[in-house]
């Protein structure tokens, strides 16, 4: 039984799943029986649609088992650990054999994901083992200047990985051009939209390439103060960041003079924020950080010029500090290798909705959508037909299933309509209403509205009003054209990024499923059979048997028939909650 491992993902994900209960269990029968392995932790691996996750590494190589509940755990031991025998049903990724889930791994190009599922980020020891901190020790060790740390860079083409995706390299030339005795450098670790999945599980699996990507990025920019901007929802990353953090003072990585470097000092702090969306717009979020409230500046001045406490200052997201120390051992070529012309290296994605393997998946850029959803994801649940992605996060846009074929890199996605955002794919199915969908996002980027600007504080609500009008099966013809108008209105005259994007769910939607919208509008229909209002519930005379379940059950007592008898429903009673659907047992009640 020696030189095993026992590993146990313990990122929130699996936390929620029970894989804390699972690593209990485990550490329990290890002192009670004395078995001979060692257990550790890890992070999220990516494979959320499989927690918990626990991996045993032996001499013959790694076993990653998925859906592990604790009589799981526990045949594990019996038999792998203690008769060497893999309990090859529950084994969902292999080198030593084929799975259904190794496209899932074996497709993706791990860069800024290196780390995660593969070390415990609790233990520094750990991160140095796999290369961390030999970047910022290469520059170090080899004198390599500030500005050749900058034009390695922008050599790499690396975009900003939170939304705008500007050059990264050229973002620290502007700081860095700026000469100021104070400087800072941020990250942005506050967005708002599916794809701070992403950034929370960077942070809570790999925080240490977080914070070497930012003190790499402060030597370059002559930086001397850090802080990572983090939402107080994310306990577990807050407190592993922390923790990080401690141990790089303690290391010499952070603090006075780092590596020998005369006159580098730098120190980082983190500052919780408050989970508002527009604080992921980068003036709002420094405003925050100033104890003022989260809203966004006029600009210029930028924050390369004056930016926190007026200082020249930095900021980038996590996915983004996590490429760097990346880029800078293995070089600019080694990164913009992958990728196309304009959008080099990698970008992770979070998989959510109707797809079969939901998770973190990171794809070089250059692969079509459609790849990342059927190749990765699997394809869609219930092998339903695929309808449209949403992109971009709440204030994203949706893309069209004839159009999945478009790559991923930032100019094609933005031709869409959608934005890459900081990687939220929000996976459609043909039960889904897209009108209904971009209400449900408008909604969010509404109530998240820091109300500065007019058109987003009040054009936004009224886009929802006319929105849930239409839902209700009370809209007119008109109210496309007015929906239109306003869009176009809010995003010429919002001051952020944030309001400026938020009209594109509609817009998008408007766009490529129009026919929707005047199925709603004129024949007063939801195609998707989901805006309750617009559904009607029928009994189907071929197929009733009279059984009575359905009237017994109906909340209104609108269904009436005799036992063994053909039932109706009386629709001026009915309140279309759907009771009567849902417990018929021989699929009776038809929707139209």
């Amino acid at each position: 039984m020696g030189n095993k491992q026992v590993i146990v993902g313990l990122g929130s994900c699996g936390i929620a799943a029970g894989a804390g209960k699972v690593y209990e269990k485990i550490r329990a029968l290890k002192e009670v029986e004395g078995l001979d392995f060692e257990l550790k932790k890890t992070s999220c691996v990516g494979m959320c649609y499989r927690e918990p996750l626990v991996e045993v590494i032996d001499e013959s190589g790694s076993y990653l088992y998925g859906e592990i509940d604790e009589a799981k755990a526990i045949e594990i031991l019996n038999k792998h650990i203690e008769q060497n025998i893999p309990v090859q049903e529950y084994v969902v990724h292999s080198d030593l054999f084929k799975t259904v889930d190794n496209t899932f791994t074996d497709s993706q190009v791990k860069i800024a994901l290196r780390n995660c599922g593969y070390m415990d980020p609790e233990k520094i020891q750990e991160y140095e083992d796999r290369q961390g901190y030999a970047a910022i020790k290469k520059i170090a060790q080899n004198g390599i200047s500030r500005e050749e740390v900058i034009k390695t860079v922008l050599d790499s083409g690396l975009r900003g990985r939170g939304g705008g995706g500007f050059p990264t390299g050229l973002k620290w030339r502007f700081a860095n051009n700026n000469k100021s005795a104070d400087k800072y450098i941020i990250c942005n670790a506050d967005e708002g939209d599916p794809g701070a999945f992403m950034d929370r599980s960077v942070l809570e699996g790999d925080p240490h390439a977080v914070l070497e990507g930012m003190i790499i990025g402060a030597y370059a920019i002559e930086a001397n103060g850090g802080v990572i901007y983090c939402r107080a929802e994310y306990p577990l990353a807050i407190k592993r960041l922390n923790i990080a953090i401690d141990q790089a003072r303690e290391k010499g990585y952070l603090g006075k003079n780092i590596l020998g470097i005369e006159g580098f000092n730098f120190d980082i702090y983190i500052k919780e924020g408050a989970g508002a969306f527009v604080c992921g717009e980068e003036t709002a979020l420094i405003a925050s950080i100033e104890g003022e409230r989260g809203m966004p500046r006029k600009r210029p001045p930028f924050p390369a010029a004056s930016g926190l406490w007026k200082k020249p200052t930095n900021i980038n997201n996590v996915e983004t500090f996590a490429n760097i120390p990346w880029i800078i051992l293995n070089e600019a070529d080694a990164y913009s290798k992958y990728g196309t012309e304009k959008s080099k290296g990698t970008k992770v994605f979070a998989l959510a909705g109707k797809v079969k393997r939901s998770g973190l998946v990171e794809v070089p850029m250059g692969m079509s959508i459609r790849d990342v959803i059927f190749k990765l994801g699997g394809g869609i649940q219930n092998d339903k037909k695929f309808k449209a992605v949403q992109m971009g996060g709440p204030s994203g846009g949706c893309i069209p299933e004839y159009l999945a074929d478009t790559i991923v890199d930032y100019d094609s996605v933005n031709a869409t309509g959608a934005i890459m955002g900081s990687g939220g794919m929000v996976i459609m199915d043909e039960t889904t209403c897209m009108i209904d969908v971009a209400k449900f996002f408008l909604d969010f980027t509404q109530k998240e509205s820091c109300g500065k600007c007019t058109f987003c504080r009040i054009g936004t609500k009224r886009m929802l009003e006319i929105l849930t009008r239409i839902t209700e099966g009370k809209g007119e013809m008109e109210d496309i054209a007015r929906l239109e108008e306003l869009a176009q209105q809010i995003k010429d005259s919002s001051l952020c990024g944030l309001g400026q994007t938020a009209p594109n769910p509609v817009l998008t939607t408007l766009k490529y499923f129009r026919d929707e919208y005047e199925a709603h509008i004129r024949d007063k229909k939801c195609p998707s059979k989901v805006c309750t209002s617009l559904l009607t519930y029928e009994v189907d005379p071929d197929k009733c048997t009279g059984c009575t379940v359905c009237a017994k059950n109906c909340p209104t007592s609108c269904i009436e028939g005799e036992r063994k008898a053909v039932h109706f429903i009386r629709q001026d009673d009915c309140i279309k909650c759907g009771t009567c659907y849902s417990k018929c047992k021989f699929d009776a009640i038809r929707l139209s």
